[in-house]
């Protein structure tokens, strides 16, 4: 089986399933990483994401571990991920791809410049939350960075590409250098909610602005880094300040579970913050977040 570097759809262009026969219709590409290229299509009136694969083997594994979730996503009466996985045949070559929920949203940096940075705690707790719900099911979402996810018209964070998606207890099969603990030697590539709750962290200071500050200190030599060098960037930044509790004890592994650090993340009162700044979007998603998390929390 080819690999798919070299596909590249056209828009109005048509991907037919070698298999289930499914056709869908190609809008345009959504983005591209180290292991696929991912486009928006359509199936009649309904809008998914394609993922083309860049090596079958991959692209295989990624299936097998989105089909396992969505198993226990529809056992806990959740709405599956997955849609379709099949092969095409495209210019004599065949490529292997899966088709999966789509999210509408923007870029986390898109959103703060569209409706302000006191979204960035809305942002942050809410992506906690979903990182609790993967991990509830035994699911550790393992190359979590800016690029992976969105943010939707609700100010909710929605989590995208599951590539890095490892059962717990596993290796993480895939990761980014910045946000990976072991790289800041914090840890072991072990799939646990720490290397999540590590990643987050990382996130949350790049969005708040402090991108420079850690590739400083990713210039230097392994031995150099540490995840206190991190911890001290958000208790110096004036957006994560007041959650730099937080990102301090998930740097340096201080959570049993990404539920402890979202109930801290709650706490602390970031949110409460941004009602006072930026009141206008919040009442009833806001609450029925908290929600979620109460009834997540006894399960």
């Amino acid at each position: 089986m080819a690999t798919s570097s070299k596909a590249a759809l056209a828009a109005g262009s048509a991907v037919r399933g070698k298999w289930n026969q499914r056709t869908y219709r190609i809008e345009r590409l959504l983005g591209e990483g180290a292991n696929g290229k991912v486009y928006l299509v359509s199936e009649g009136s309904r809008m998914f994401a394609l993922k083309f694969g860049f090596d079958a083997l991959n692209i295989q594994s990624e299936i097998n571990a989105l089909k396992a979730m969505d198993s226990r996503i529809r056992a806990n009466g959740g709405t599956p991920f997955l849609y379709d996985a099949d092969d095409a045949d495209w210019n004599g070559a065949v490529f292997p791809f899966y088709v999966m929920r789509y999210v509408k949203g923007l870029s986390p940096a898109a959103y703060m410049n569209r409706y302000g940075k006191a979204s960035f705690y809305r942002i942050g707790y809410t992506l906690l939350l979903q990182l609790h719900r993967l991990h509830r099911i035994g699911f550790i979402f393992g190359d979590l960075k800016a690029e992976n996810l969105l943010v939707s018209e609700e100010a909710t964070a929605e989590l995208i590409d599951y590539g890095g998606l490892t059962e717990k207890g596993k290796s993480i099969k895939q990761f980014s250098e910045w946000y990976d603990r072991s790289y800041w030697n914090a840890g072991s590539r072990a799939a646990d909610e720490g290397y999540d709750l590590f990643s987050f962290s990382v996130l949350c200071l790049i969005l708040a602005g402090s991108a420079n500050r850690i590739r400083e200190l990713a210039d230097k030599p392994s031995k150099n880094r540490s995840p206190q060098q991190l911890a001290n960037i958000a208790k110096s930044n004036p957006l994560c300040r007041p959650i730099a509790g937080v990102l301090e004890k998930a740097l340096l592994g201080r959570y049993s579970a990404s539920a402890e650090a979202a109930a801290e993340w709650k706490e602390r009162q970031a949110l409460r913050q941004q009602d006072k700044r930026s009141g206008a979007w919040i009442p009833a998603v806001f609450f029925g977040s908290l929600g979620l998390l109460a009834v997540s929390l006894l399960l």
